[in-house]
This record gives C-alpha cells, sequence and structure tokens, in this order.
C-alpha cells in the first residue's frame, strides 16, 4: 500500500454510505436552501473548519510515510510544500518548484520558487530539496513515487535547484511529483515537528485533529484564511452529520448518499468534483479462468454501466470506457464508448470454451462503501449472459495482503485520478509493481515507451492513443464508471477547489464570507 493510491485520498469516499443524517442544524454561515458559492472577491481572516476522515489507530505525522488517514495527507499537504501540484489545463501546476526542463527528457532540473523559504524564516534550498526525494525514495515506496529515478540520480544543482536523473526519457517527471515530494530541511530528525514550507504552519495536533495558521511569507501568494482547524472524523457518516449540524463548514469527500440527502437543504453547497475516483474490476490476464481475451471482453460486454452508475454511485458519476485516467486531457474520448451487448458477451463465452457449469469468485472487500455493492450488482448482471459469479466479501487485512495482485477475479479502486501515462506506468506496463492484472503485452509497453519518451507534439499524441486502444481492446480491466468526488460546505465558504484526486486538498484560496 502506497501514498498514491486507495486508502489514503479514498477513505472519505463515502460512496454508498448508508447515512444516518440528523435533522440539519442552523449553525453559523447558513444561506438559502441549495446554496452557491459566495460572490467574490475573497474576503481575508475566518477559520475554516474541516473535516476528514481518518483513524486514531492509523495516524501517522511522516510526510514521506504511508498516509492512511485522508486527515493526516489533507494536514501534510497543507503544511509542506511538494515541487509540483495538480493542475486544471495542463495537469501540472508549479507550486516549490516554480519551473522544470530537460534537454533529453532524462536530467530534469527543478528550479525553487523564489522567495521560497520554511515556517522559521529558513531558505530552502537545493540540498533540502535533493536530501527529501532522497528520503522518499529510500520509503519501501519510494520505487513507485519515483519512477525510474534512483536515489544515486537525485542532486542539488547549485543553492536553488535539484536534478532528476530518469534511467529513461520519461516526459510525465513533474507530473509524478504531484503533492507526494514533500520538503523537509537537510538532515531533519524530528519530522512530526518540523516546520514546512506550505501555506499554513502547524500550531497544534492532537489526536489527529490539527490547528493550523496562516504562513504570512508563503512564496505562492496571499493565503485568504487566518487558520484551518482540521478535524477527524472516524467516518463520513459522522462529517456528515457535523457538517449539516454547522460543528464544521467543510465535510471533505463525503460520498454520494450524504450528498442525495443534503441537496437542497439551506445553507448547503454539494460540490462535485467529476472523474475523482476510479473502481475497476479487475480480470487477471497472465493465468486463470480470464486470461483469455475473449472471456475478458464478454464481461465487458455483459456489464450495465448505466445500471452501475445509477445504483452503486447514486447518480454522482459517469459511464466509463475501461481506460483509466478519464480526467487527463489526453483521454482519448473518440474511442467509441462500450455498451451492453448480453448476444455478443454470450458468443464470446462460448468461442472461449469457458466452462459455464462452474462458479467463479468475484473477491471485494468493504474497505470503502460501494466497492461491495459493486461487486454484487455486476455479479447479478454478468449472470444474464450466463456466468455465474459468486462475490466474496473480505477483511480489507485480507483482501490487500492475500488478494490484491493475485485473484484471478477482483475489486480495486484508485482514489486519486490521474494521468493515462500515470496508470499506463504504474498498473498496466510489464514491469509496473502494482501491475494488478498480470498484464503483460509488449505493444502496450512500446506505447508506453513511445508516450513518455517524447515531447509534446503529434507524436507523443500518436502513442497516447495508441496506448488507450490496447488498454480499451485487451488489458485487465473493466472500468464501469468514475465517481464523482463530493464535499458539502457552507454557504459562505468560498474558493474550494473543485480538482478531482489530490486536488481536492488545496484549500490555499479557500475563503469565508463572513
Amino acid at each position: 500500500m502506497e501514498l498514491t493510491r486507495r486508502r489514503i485520498l479514498a477513505t472519505g469516499g463515502g460512496l454508498g454510505a448508508a447515512l444516518l443524517l440528523s435533522a440539519c442544524g442552523s449553525g453559523p454561515r447558513r444561506a438559502a436552501a441549495g446554496a452557491t458559492p459566495p460572490a467574490g472577491p475573497p474576503r481575508p481572516g475566518g477559520t475554516l473548519r474541516v473535516g476528514a476522515v481518518g483513524k486514531a489507530s492509523a495516524v501517522t505525522r511522516d510526510p514521506h510515510g504511508v498516509q492512511v488517514n485522508e486527515s493526516d495527507y489533507l494536514i501534510l499537504a497543507l503544511v509542506h510544500d511538494a515541487l509540483t501540484v495538480p493542475g486544471d489545463r495542463p495537469n501540472v501546476a508549479p507550486r516549490l518548484a516554480a519551473r522544470w526542463e530537460s534537454d533529453d527528457l532524462k536530467r530534469w532540473r527543478f528550479t525553487i520558487a523564489e522567495g521560497a523559504t520554511f515556517h522559521d524564516g529558513t531558505p530552502v534550498t537545493g540540498a533540502d530539496v535533493a536530501w527529501s526525494l532522497r528520503r522518499l525514495r529510500a520509503t519501501p515506496a519510494g520505487a513507485t513515487r519515483l519512477p525510474g529515478v534512483e536515489a544515486g540520480g537525485i542532486r542539488a544543482d547549485g543553492r536553488d535547484a535539484v536534478t532528476l536523473t530518469s534511467a529513461y526519457p520519461n516526459s510525465e517527471v513533474p507530473l509524478l511529483l504531484r503533492l507526494t515530494t514533500f520538503v523537509l530541511k537537510e538532515d531533519t530528525k524530528d519530522v512530526a515537528r518540523a516546520p514546512g514550507t506550505g501555506p499554513f504552519r502547524l500550531e497544534s495536533f492532537r489526536n489527529g485533529s490539527a490547528r493550523l495558521v496562516r504562513n504570512d511569507s508563503w512564496h505562492g501568494g496571499e493565503v485568504p484564511l487566518d487558520a484551518i482547524e482540521v478535524r477527524m472524523f472516524e467516518s463520513p457518516q459522522a462529517m456528515a452529520n457535523a457538517m449539516l449540524t454547522g460543528q464544521i463548514d467543510l465535510a471533505s469527500n463525503v460520498g454520494a448518499v450524504a450528498a442525495r440527502t443534503a441537496e437542497g437543504r439551506d445553507g448547503v453547497q454539494v460540490i462535485r468534483r467529476p472523474d475523482d475516483m476510479a473502481m475497476p474490476i479487475v480480470m487477471r490476464t497472465a493465468d486463470g479462468p480470464f486470461a483469455d481475451e475473449r472471456v475478458r471482453l464478454a464481461l465487458r460486454l455483459a456489464v450495465d454501466r448505466e445500471a452501475m452508475v445509477r445504483q452503486v454511485l447514486s447518480g454522482y458519476g459517469a459511464v466509463a470506457n475501461d481506460v483509466l485516467g478519464t480526467g487527463d486531457p489526453a483521454y482519448a474520448k473518440d474511442i467509441p464508448q462500450r455498451a451492453r451487448d448480453l448476444a455478443q458477451a454470450e458468443r464470446l463465452l462460448g468461442q472461449a470454451g469457458l466452462d459455464l457449469s462452474q462458479t467463479y469468485e468475484l473477491f471485494t472487500t468493504e474497505d470503502i462503501p460501494g466497492l461491495a455493492e459493486s461487486a454484487t450488482l455486476f455479479a447479478t448482471q454478468v449472470r444474464e449472459a450466463g456466468l455465474n459469479i459468486k462475490v466474496v466479501k473480505q477483511d480489507p487485512s485480507v483482501f490487500w495482503e492475500k488478494t490484491w495482485l493475485k485473484a484471478p477475479l477482483y475489486t480495486t479502486y484508485w482514489g486519486t485520478n490521474d494521468s493515462v501515462v500515470f496508470f499506463a506506468g504504474k498498473t498496466l506496463s510489464s514491469d509496473a509493481a502494482q501491475n494488478e492484472a498480470g498484464w503483460k503485452d509488449p505493444a502496450f509497453d512500446a506505447a508506453y515507451r513511445k508516450a513518455v519518451g517524447a515531447p509534446d507534439g503529434a507524436r507523443r499524441a500518436d502513442a497516447l492513443r495508441e496506448l488507450q486502444r490496447l488498454e480499451h481492446e485487451r488489458s485487465g480491466y473493466l472500468l464501469w464508471g468514475m465517481a464523482d468526488g463530493v464535499d458539502l460546505a457552507a454557504a459562505g465558504v468560498g474558493g474550494l477547489p473543485r480538482l478531482p484526486g489530490y486536488g481536492r486538498v488545496q484549500l490555499e484560496r479557500a475563503w469565508l464570507s463572513a
């Protein structure tokens, strides 16, 4: 398990939880039903009270550790700048690194933002950044966080820059650094109390909750809020209740059911962030009953995607087309949307000679709400094509230890909708450490290398299109839909992030109208 996926930014997903929402109270900052964001310009001052999901037993304060709690990650992301952050178009934006360049796509030079300092006033140096990246690279998940970049390839380049040398040409290096490359001072010992470089300083921390105050010297520009109070909740249900009763101003990632319940309530903004979470079904391609490409296509044709979105996501999502990275500007929208075709699915199963007298197991977990429900509905749907599937629910610890990456058929999820290339390198290429389906396709690998090895332009666009075509036609993923990220906010809260995935923790432009 590593920082970029699942539990970190998905624990608050709340896709299908049966929320026991209490009656809406009359807390502060309430307005008319179905509230819209306040009109600008942003007003300075005030304290934003934010809810985020986490468990006391899983609290971590190491910026380079594995953040199981969304509350931990939110705090770290506000205190510690990363080199780059998610953007809209392009989908990589500067942060602690003001700019970057490469002549050969192998050696990348990142220049630190002018005026960047730690919260104690010390200037950020290339040595600090290099030390932090090497520390990150040395973690168990370091190879997936900095793919292709060894510790020896990370060097300070003068006082205000760092160079990263990739083992192969990779145009996506700046993207891979988004919101994972938190920077500490060189040789920091006490990482929990270390000063950061972000828009807020840590004033206090207790049992997973924290109070952060504005960093008036932040290099990234003016921060409207005086402070942010992050309050940890053990469940999305409790967090939604707190928001609706005025105990907090923002409930981050509460999920679809809470959104449906809150719609139209006085003074509540329901904020949808499309393309937030993928919950694909993984079909193992290396061996077993789903190794036959015709069987995998049959399952893709047997699923009723519209019904899955409607029932599992309560409509807070969109149909997907078996390609990960739907929020990427390079996502191939011209690939025809796969539709349900039971007759063709039955023919393919027959041609493949799959034993339809058997019952096949689909493993899932209740790690996030909605995941097990998606498995159950899928099993019901494919039965109409003659395939019997039994859903096996496992404890999360068993699922991730024993089933993930190994079982013939299982559900998975990604709490960040990153780029097409991100997923290609992390889960689909033959040498990917998290190749969930055991898929090895030389043509796909070649397209991936061609895409990451090409600068922007027609050659890269062609490679990305080919990469997605191959994934759509023969990978081990059945991606039936994309869930919206859903936040609830009080009427007086403006400037909230609208990006999916990691983008939701970027609260430095948030403000309060009163």
